[in-house]
């Protein structure tokens, strides 16, 4: 939100939409890059190109062939959360610009990047300011924050990093991708109150040295008669249900509203990403933490707590978004 972003709609007409007319669309693409020299170029659909069939990574090659400027081209429908396309985005960045660095270097500091950092799961709130003081204070070194405050250049730099923090399922297509080709392991958990912040410290440090990938809350104590039921997006939904669980010895499970990779969830809990499905998902539940947006399909008889979420409710209570990293519960 501090610096301007290149975001265009195609401008194209209805007639020309349907009748496929990619010419003026790629013209269109090509003019504007080269008044505007990007660094890259992401084309990205929405449900009508995907009706019509629209071929986005062909387009993306010619604009590419074209304008010598790296271009992706990305079959989103529309149909799916920011999750989906945020996932595929930072995936495509790490498949693009991370070449493998043979050069043995050595750092007094361990380093790190913050993988899965968006503004729709943390807001302006000084959360990723939180995330990257916490790991300074504990010797680590931030190399990249994919991708708040970080630059292309950053990005680049990330496969110097020792370990990948993933602190939200858009970030975990970089860190395979990572791990896989680059040999830079991952720890998954987003640091939410003093006792977690401080297991994913320890887990970074651990998984440094065995390169043995880490979910750090895979150990939370299950409940199928749950207590309390957190709603959201499943690493943050899962990190915060080990902080309740250890800091007030409550019993938590989880229900992901978001697409996310199963093996994410602890036993027990569920993903649910329609109304219906969340709402018969929490008939039973005595204590809710959710984006206020769900209250009206949690039972009457519970005891609702607001944790507004900027990718359900947008901006309307972007001001009671609390910074839980690194802060006791």
């Amino acid at each position: 939100y501090d610096f301007d972003s290149m975001v265009y709609i195609s401008g194209i007409s209805e007639m020309e939409a349907i009748m496929g007319d990619d010419q003026k669309f790629i013209d269109d693409i090509i003019y504007t890059a080269k008044e505007l020299n990007p660094k890259f170029i992401a084309l990205a659909g929405t449900p009508i190109p995907t009706m019509i069939g629209t071929d986005f990574k062909a387009i993306a090659n010619i604009v590419e062939n074209e304008t010598k400027i790296p271009t992706f081209g990305f079959n989103t429908t529309g149909m799916n959360s920011y999750v989906s396309g945020a996932y595929k985005a930072f995936e495509a960045l790490s498949k693009r610009f991370l070449k493998r660095n043979d050069k043995e270097s050595r750092a007094e500091k361990s380093r790190v990047n913050i993988l899965g950092a968006t503004p729709l799961d943390f807001s302006i709130n000084n959360s990723i300011k939180s995330t990257v003081d916490l790991l300074k204070e504990n010797d680590f070194d931030v190399i990249s924050t994919w991708a708040m405050g970080s630059t292309l250049e950053d990005i680049k730099n990330s496969v110097n990093a020792d370990v990948n923090l993933v602190i939200s399922y858009s970030g975990m297509g970089a860190a395979k991708y990572m791990y896989e080709n680059l040999n830079i392991p991952y720890v998954v958990g987003t640091p939410f109150g003093k006792e977690f912040a401080n297991k994913v410290i320890e887990d970074l440090k651990e998984v440094k040295s065995t390169k043995e990938n880490k979910v750090s809350y895979d150990n939370r104590k299950i409940d199928k008669d749950a207590e309390i039921t957190i709603v959201g997006e499943s690493i943050m939904s899962e990190s915060l249900a080990y902080a309740i669980s250890k800091e007030k010895n409550k019993t938590v499970n989880v229900i992901s509203s978001l697409e996310t990779d199963e093996k994410l969830l602890l036993e027990g809990d569920k993903i649910a990403m329609f109304e219906d499905d969340i709402e018969k998902c929490l008939k039973n539940s005595k204590t809710i933490i959710a984006d206020p947006l769900f209250r009206p399909i949690c039972p009457l008889d519970s005891n609702f707590i607001s944790l507004p979420h900027e990718g359900f409710s947008g901006r309307i209570y972007r001001d009671e978004i609390p910074n839980l990293i690194n802060k006791s519960l």
